[in-house]
């Protein structure tokens, strides 16, 4: 006789008959008990489709047995679910974090990119336009002066504009015909700095020290150098009368 799968011992997989036991439980325990009802003298079919079709009895015990086996069963497969879907759920919020971090490196590497960029063409424009003016000041004609008392006078003025050093063409022409009647060769040899050792020269008869402290950047060294002495004197004079148009005697 065929072992019961339903006895105590027995594996608790959930097989197809388990299923189908499940599923007809009520109608089983129904069946049993009206087989049960049935009195003993009655009148039984002995054919083969009445053997087959009698149900089986089932005990309360192996019935409760059952029916654990299926809420087990059924709270494992609950809880394969929820964990399946938690686990879906962690995976695709990573997936979201990652996929946002990688959109703002990428979109922080494209802002670094064009400020970058921008800087680079800020740079390239002003190095034009620096490279363009020096182009125009190298092409623009280099202004000449005549040489003589007037070339040399306007071209000190000129220097002195560029410098902030104060004066007019009129006060330095007057000083200058004071002092050496235009002669940018003059030198004197008999006041008190001559004795010194020390005489003055030049256009507007500046003494070697003077001329050395207040030389312009930009002219000659040389003290009879026309241009040099005129404005290395309105330096003088600018920094000791306020400017060489103040000045009316020997200074």
């Amino acid at each position: 006789m065929p072992k019961n799968p339903f006895t105590r011992g027995h594996s608790r997989a959930l097989t197809k008959r388990h299923k189908i036991a499940v599923a007809g439980v009520a109608t089983l325990g129904a069946a049993a008990v009206a087989f049960s009802a049935v009195p003993g003298n009655a009148e039984t079919t002995t054919s083969e489709a009445a053997t087959y079709s009698a149900p089986v009895k089932y005990s309360s015990e192996q019935l409760k047995s059952l029916q654990a086996d299926v809420k087990e069963q059924l709270a494992a497969k609950a809880l394969q679910s929820k964990a399946a879907e938690a686990k879906a759920k962690a995976e695709a919020a990573a997936k979201a974090k990652a996929k946002a971090a990688t959109a703002a490196k990428k979109k922080a590497a494209a802002a670094a990119a064009a400020k970058k960029a921008a800087q680079a063409r800020k740079a390239k424009e002003a190095a034009s336009r620096a490279a363009h003016r020096a182009k125009l000041k190298a092409a623009a004609p280099k202004k000449s002066y005549a040489n003589n008392l007037d070339g040399w006078i306007k071209e000190s003025l000129s220097i002195m504009r560029a410098k902030g050093i104060p004066g007019s063409y009129n006060g330095l022409y007057r000083n200058i015909i004071r002092e050496s009647s235009g002669n940018p060769n003059a030198i004197n040899n008999w006041d008190i700095n001559a004795i010194n050792g020390i005489p003055s020269k030049g256009l507007l008869q500046v003494i070697p020290p003077t001329f050395k402290a207040y030389h312009v950047a930009g002219t000659s060294w040389n003290i009879y150098d026309p241009v040099a002495n005129i404005t290395a004197a309105a330096n003088y004079a600018a920094d000791r009368y306020g400017s060489m148009d103040n000045v009316n005697s020997a200074y």
